[in-house]
């Protein structure tokens, strides 16, 4: 398919200079309208979905990632009415100065032009990238996963309307087949589009990393832990993994793996009582395991084999591992950690301060749960995903993290001299 990819490529460049004459009220005012067209069409989205829905197993970890009900999109059409709110990243002063030969030099923020974005089975993923990319001035190419293909394309179709009713290019946004032609084009896409970020498993984004000819946001996988610390409130610690583990299993930032200092290994059944509601498997180490013998459903109670560590579950499952010290609580995020979001539940300070200083993760959080890490949830509106990677962004990536800057300089007839 490289001929007509390289024509919807060559279109999307062309309609991507064409936003940088749209204001920023018109920008908001589509993405009002694109909002409120979610939520008009959820008849016809969600019909669309049900395809999709009735194509995976229901048992699939994906399923609930793929699934989009009228409450959630309520919660996108909200998420995309927030984006407009938002200042515009686009056209800030970052740096000025007067050279002593009198050239004026500004640093202005600016898009970067056309954003390739590769996802799997998120269909929400659609409408968070184009309210985004269009509020920061870039056109997008999406490339989805064919999971989600029928609930991508009617997204599009919806967004595409509102479009031209604005008479914007509706090339600022396209949808590639979700077939693996398509994904090698994209990311031979060099001299059309200027980024890609890929959205999916750690296989989707070494795939992409390996393979691209362009450059890479990488968006990594969320093996997460919470270090129980010997210093730690049982409640707070009870509260925060229940709700890193069962808020949505199916997301990046829910939690893989506790670790409990062996000094509060008699807790450790106060801490994974709340499991129990939402049949939550355990894999547990053998301190663990003993601990939690007889205290917690046998049937949910596993022993941790080496694979359990380090892996991200995206179900409702747990491993648990016991340390002898806070170093080694340390070392086996170290070993084990994708760099996403990693948390401590103490109430010493200097250990939280000695945590948040070592721990390399994009999200390092104190007595915090995990299920944080979102765009929304910091203040960013929505997100184009979260970066684990440290060139460039780091962590949920917002407006200001697809923008790039340039350099203006003015003057009065200089000239270099050697």
């Amino acid at each position: 398919m490289t001929t007509n990819s390289n024509e919807t490529f060559a279109a999307v460049q062309a309609a991507s200079r064409e936003l940088a004459l749209l204001s920023d009220d018109i920008i908001n005012q589509i993405l009002n309208a694109v909002a409120d067209a979610a939520v008009a069409e959820t008849p016809f989205i969600l019909a669309e979905n049900e395809k999709d829905l009735t194509r995976m197993d229901k048992n699939d970890p994906k399923y609930d990632r793929l699934k989009l009900t009228e409450e959630r999109l309520k919660g996108i059409a909200a998420d995309t009415r927030n984006v407009a709110t938002l200042p515009s990243p686009l056209g800030k002063v970052l740096k000025e100065t007067v050279r002593p030969n009198g050239m004026r030099l500004t640093k202005v923020s600016v898009p970067f032009g056309v954003i390739g974005i590769i996802y799997e089975a998120r269909p929400n993923v659609s409408f968070d990238v184009f309210s985004l990319c269009l509020k920061s001035g870039n056109a997008c190419v999406l490339k989805g996963g064919s999971d989600a293909d029928c609930s991508n394309r009617a997204i599009i179709n919806v967004i595409h309307e509102v479009l031209k009713r604005f008479n914007v290019n509706p090339h600022v946004v396209e949808l590639l087949p979700a077939d693996r032609e398509a994904t090698a084009a994209l990311l031979n896409a060099a001299g059309y589009v200027d980024l890609i970020i890929p959205r999916g498993s750690s296989g989707l984004i070494n795939f992409v990393r390996e393979n691209a000819k362009i450059p890479v946001i990488e968006t990594g996988a969320g093996i997460c832990h919470t270090y129980f610390d010997e210093f730690g409130d049982v409640s707070k610690g009870a509260d925060i993994i229940h709700n890193a583990k069962t808020r949505r299993v199916s997301v990046c930032n829910a939690l893989d793996c506790t670790i409990v200092h062996e000094k509060r290994l008699a807790e450790l059944p106060v801490l994974c009582e709340k499991l129990k509601g939402s049949n939550v498997i355990i894999y547990a180490d053998p301190l663990a395991y003993q601990a939690l013998e007889g205290h917690y459903p046998a049937d949910l109670l596993q022993h941790a084999k080496a694979e359990s560590f380090g892996t991200e579950f995206l179900d409702y499952k747990m491993a648990v591992k016991t340390v002898k010290s806070f170093e080694d609580a340390l070392g086996h995020i170290y070993e084990n950690s994708s760099k996403h979001s990693e948390c401590i539940v103490t109430e010493n300070k200097e250990r939280a301060a000695l945590f948040t200083k070592i721990v390399d993760a994009a999200c390092v959080y104190t007595n915090v749960s995990t299920a944080f890490t979102d765009g929304a949830q910091f203040g960013l509106g929505a997100e184009i995903g979260i970066s684990t990677q440290k060139l460039h962004a780091r962590g949920p990536m917002g407006l200001e993290e697809i923008t790039s800057y340039k350099w203006i300089i003015e003057g009065d007839g200089q000239t270099r001299r050697s």
